[in-house]
């Protein structure tokens, strides 16, 4: 199962239309082809799909969901958390 977990735009590329995003301490690149770049600016929380910016998210929502996020991985123990990481590794992604 992929999850959508909000990310803080950190960079902006208008020119190659691409954003990098921190998803809890991971940066990765994220397309804002289906999103107007206007909308979207550095600080603001987004949420990816198959490596594109989907959409811009509350930060107070994004920051609320953020912490259940982070309370459910303390709760794992070792071998589930290793299992949530291979499977988020399976989710498709535009490099795919």
């Amino acid at each position: 199962m992929c999850l959508s977990i909000p990310s803080k735009v950190v960079k902006i590329d208008k020119q190659n239309e691409v954003a990098t995003v921190d998803t809890m301490g991971v940066q990765r690149e994220a397309s804002l082809a289906l999103v107007s770049e206007e909308d979207i600016k550095i600080g603001d929380y987004v949420l990816l799909h198959i490596g594109f910016v989907m959409s811009k998210v509350d930060e107070a929502e994004a920051l609320k969901s953020l912490e259940i996020y982070r309370e459910i991985i303390e709760a794992m123990n070792e071998e589930d958390r290793q299992l949530a990481i291979l499977e988020a590794d399976e989710c498709p992604s535009r490099e795919s």
